[in-house]
């Protein structure tokens, strides 16, 4: 999602309200040989659910208008392309993947005249591509050709062989293009960005592995951003070098994610911190200490920083409830002093979360899944949409609600209407919806084997059976999903209303002998939240002794 630009306190970067975040995992380095990759799209008050493209035949002649994925504003128009692959949410039907984080950049380079916009550039390359690499080549040539609107990108480019990342930033109103640069990741590796350009030098003789604008060097040069050698240029540090939030708020999620994976991630505290200026920066990508499994990259996908320097559960911003989660905007003033929160994977402006899955080794309409929800990922049970899909589940594209109309048929509503409730009571409530999120997730995994097995089956005489099935059982999980959750949402007020518990047993609700309601728990403080509260209080709420 698009980054707001607060101010240029840098000469090199500016800051920004930090968004999305991806993770990418090469097919060497997973449990099963898959390449996966994740987006949380995270923007203030944004409402999205699951898009679909059909595939289609265009006439010579077609033109496509292109509207701002942000903003809806109409640029201009190109010609269609001679045909049009079926595209459901960021997966297309050849298991193509496309992913982004905005990291904004130098100001001056966002071309206000250009008609393709990062979200536009996504969604048409899914509609043209059947490949990675093919996927490069479109999102280039149109930029190219038509110019880029938007601030400066980091795209996560995947097929069930390759896994890429590409950093591009536009040329300025005065320049049509952009300069780009994409490194395929190694299948053993694993890779993620935040919001924060990580491409630094790049081995510029390997055409293999290595894809970059003919002038991406030679603009830098002309703008005055770099004058050294060809061979020691870095993308990172002449377009787009972080300040501290740069660090802090967005390298800070790529560590934590290495962090899952490696037991050397310490040395590079200093530079996730973003407090010392010559800290060593993170490699691009680590080969991981094990295998990475689907359930793994859905957990850091929830990461909150437990376990880690940058814990959220030490301060009163956790509330009494040891929230995880901080207000916005991160950055905050208190007697003209400027202080910051802490910016986890899991944010609550997440307007909706996937981790795709993408598997060579099935044919491609059963083998690639787009495990979605549609609030933060912490707060939903990840549902399977494959990627041959035509039809989103109704909860994922619901008439009539929008971000300012609730509806309770639509998931992004009714899956706030529960996180809201959870968030304030953290810790009193999360468990419960945790346990209603894992039970559903463990469902579908444990389904999967014989849905696919039977897809496998129709697929052998009729290709089109195979998908209306996968298509059939990814709308049902979702509306068994939504059920769920409405489910959850009154269990929730009556399980823990006015602060209290209401006691259970393997019927439901305790009841007196006369039928009334049993007596609530009443739980008080949580122990660490108590001892703050004396701490903070000194004397004043002690009982005096009689």
């Amino acid at each position: 999602m698009k980054k707001t630009v607060l101010t240029a306190l840098m000469v090199l970067a500016t800051t920004y309200a930090s968004a999305c975040t991806n993770f990418i995992v090469g097919k060497k380095a997973s449990t099963d040989g898959s390449v996966m990759c994740s987006y949380n799209a995270d923007d203030y008050g944004m409402f999205i659910g699951l898009c679909h493209y059909p595939a289609a035949k265009h006439a010579k002649g077609d033109m496509r208008k292109i509207y701002d994925w942000d903003t809806h504003v109409l640029h201009g128009q190109i010609p269609e392309a001679a045909e049009t692959y079926n595209v459901i949410g960021n997966i297309n039907e050849y298991q193509v993947s496309i992913g982004e984080t905005t990291f904004g950049g130098r100001e001056e380079l966002v071309d206000t005249t250009g008609i393709i916009d990062y979200g536009s550039l996504i969604y048409i390359a899914l509609q043209r591509s059947k490949t990675a690499r093919q996927a490069i080549q479109v999102m280039t040539g149109l930029v190219e050709k038509y110019g880029y609107c938007s601030e400066g990108e980091t795209f996560t480019i995947c097929d069930p062989n390759e896994a890429w990342i590409m950093e591009m930033v536009g040329k300025g109103p005065e320049n049509k293009g952009a300069v780009w640069v994409a490194l395929r990741i190694p299948d053993d590796a694993i890779c993620a960005h935040a919001n924060q350009s990580r491409i630094r030098t790049f081995n510029q003789k390997d055409k293999k592995n290595v894809l970059f604008s003919k002038d991406c060097i030679k603009f830098a040069r002309q703008k005055g951003y770099f004058n050294g050698k060809d061979e020691d240029f870095s993308f990172n540090d002449a377009y787009a070098r972080p300040d501290f939030q740069g660090h802090r708020f967005c390298e800070a999620r790529v560590w934590s994610f290495f962090n899952h994976f490696s037991g050397n991630m310490k040395k590079y505290l200093p530079y996730a911190m973003g407090k010392e200026k010559n800290a060593e920066p993170m490699p691009l990508w680590i080969v991981p200490n094990r295998k990475v499994s689907l359930k793994d990259v859905q957990a850091c996908m929830r990461d909150h920083y437990e376990g880690t320097p940058f814990a959220l559960d030490k301060d009163l911003g956790q509330g009494i409830w040891n929230m995880p989660y901080r207000p916005t905007p991160l950055v905050f003033k208190v007697d003209g002093k400027e202080y910051f929160n802490e910016r986890p994977t899991s944010t609550q402006q997440t307007g909706f979360s996937y981790v795709a899955q993408l598997r060579s080794w099935l044919p491609r309409q059963i083998g690639g899944i787009l495990w979605f929800g549609n609030d933060d990922g912490n707060m939903v049970a990840y549902t399977p949409v494959y990627c041959g899909n035509t039809v989103q589940p109704t909860c994922y594209n619901t008439p009539g609600a929008d971000a300012v109309t609730f509806s309770m048929d639509n998931a992004y509503w009714v899956c706030n209407w529960v996180s809201n409730m959870v968030y304030p009571r953290y810790s009193m409530m999360f468990g419960s919806l945790k346990a209603v999120r894992d039970s559903l997730e463990n469902s579908y995994f444990e389904a999967q084997p014989a849905i696919e097995a039977r897809a496998l089956e129709l697929y052998k005489t009729d290709t089109n059976k195979a998908i209306s099935y996968l298509n059939s059982y990814s709308c049902e999980k979702g509306a068994q999903m939504l059920n769920r959750w409405k489910q959850l949402a009154t269990y929730l007020i009556v399980k823990y209303n006015d602060m209290t518990i209401k006691p259970e047993d393997q019927h439901g609700f305790k009841r007196t002998a006369t039928g009334l309601g049993a007596k609530v728990e009443r739980p008080g403080y949580p122990e660490n939240t108590a001892r703050e509260l004396v701490k903070q209080t000194n004397e004043k709420y002690a009982v005096p002794k009689e």
